[in-house]
């Protein structure tokens, strides 16, 4: 559950006063672990803002996969994973994830 900025301000506040992180917690009723976080957010950034994710692919590119399905109409799964170095269900839950879907020997796009 994600606190409000405002909240997470108070309860700082409220611990730079010189209160402990046991009485901290039992007033706001957050964890101790929070409530360091935020702390440690606050040192870090100068803000509580929240942080913002960093996601990326893990193996399997998907600007480079889409390239190579297009070169490569009549590629097994097989053979694509073998490309990307990575297994078969992997390639199966790419393809899924750009909706792509292959039958027999044509590639079709799924738009929705």
């Amino acid at each position: 559950m994600a606190y409000d900025k405002k909240y997470r301000e108070r309860v700082l506040e409220y611990r730079n006063e010189g209160h402990t992180l046991k009485e901290t917690r039992k007033v706001f009723k957050v964890s101790i672990a929070a409530i360091k976080e935020w702390e440690k957010l606050l040192a870090e950034t100068g803000s509580l803002q929240k942080r913002e994710l960093k996601r990326t692919f893990k193996k399997i590119d998907p600007v480079k996969l889409d390239a190579y399905v297009k070169e490569h109409p009549d590629a097994y799964l097989q053979e694509i994973a073998d490309a990307f170095g990575c297994v078969e269900s992997a390639i199966r839950k790419a393809l899924k994830r750009l909706k792509i879907t292959r039958k027999k020997n044509e590639t079709i796009r799924r738009t929705r």
